[in-house]
């Protein structure tokens, strides 16, 4: 992500606050930065303005507030830095838990903003990596696992080596150009409904 076309919202009831923060962004060259200064209706706010990072700052933060904040980090799906001027473990547990990028206690200063921005646009970057290779490989996993059934089907109804069986599955899918796993996936379908017309 590039400093010019960002999109940053901060949230924000402090105005005295608020303006270090807006200065940091500003002075490093962020300009796209929308201020708000009430939570009530914020999620509809956030869809308003679309941000890529969310920058929220909280003074004196009491459970309810920083469990809302919470929440709202874990359905925006974008980088979220906080600001708290004071915590205990759990507090920050709980912002590890909800997905916030970067949780900062007692540190808001106009020259951090930029550095602590940075790292939250980083870390979410990367937990996003992490959680997309995750989604693939159980999805390569459950491709496998339908294969597997695919060739056992083919090997108890036809009497099929596996290499045999996984042999007529490749050959099918490349004929059809469609990847095994579709192919395997029709098999075990149209395998379950003949099982259910025999049942019956």
């Amino acid at each position: 992500m590039t400093a010019g076309p960002l999109r940053i919202l901060v949230i924000d009831e402090n105005r005295i606050r608020a303006s270090v923060i807006e200065d940091g962004l500003r002075e490093a060259g962020y300009e796209r930065v929308t201020t708000v200064r009430d939570v009530t209706g914020i999620a509809r706010r956030i869809a308003e303005v679309e941000p890529d990072v969310i920058v929220i700052d909280l003074e004196n933060p009491n459970r309810d507030m920083l469990e809302n904040m919470f929440q709202l980090s874990r359905v925006v799906k974008r980088p979220v830095a906080m600001f708290v001027d004071r915590s205990d473990t759990a507090s920050i547990e709980a912002a590890v838990e909800a997905g916030v990028s970067a949780y900062v206690v007692d540190g808001l200063r106009k020259e951090r903003v930029k550095p602590i921005l940075e790292m939250a646009i980083s870390r979410f970057n990367a937990f996003s990596r992490m959680a997309r290779e995750l989604e693939e490989a159980r999805g390569e996993l459950e491709n496998r696992k339908l294969v597997d059934r695919a060739k056992g089907i083919l090997m108890r109804s036809r009497g099929f080596s596996e290499e045999a069986a996984y042999a007529l599955l490749r050959k099918t899918a490349m004929s059809q150009n469609r990847k095994i796993s579709e192919i395997a996936q029709s098999l075990v379908t149209a395998a379950g409904l003949l099982d259910a017309g025999d049942g019956k």
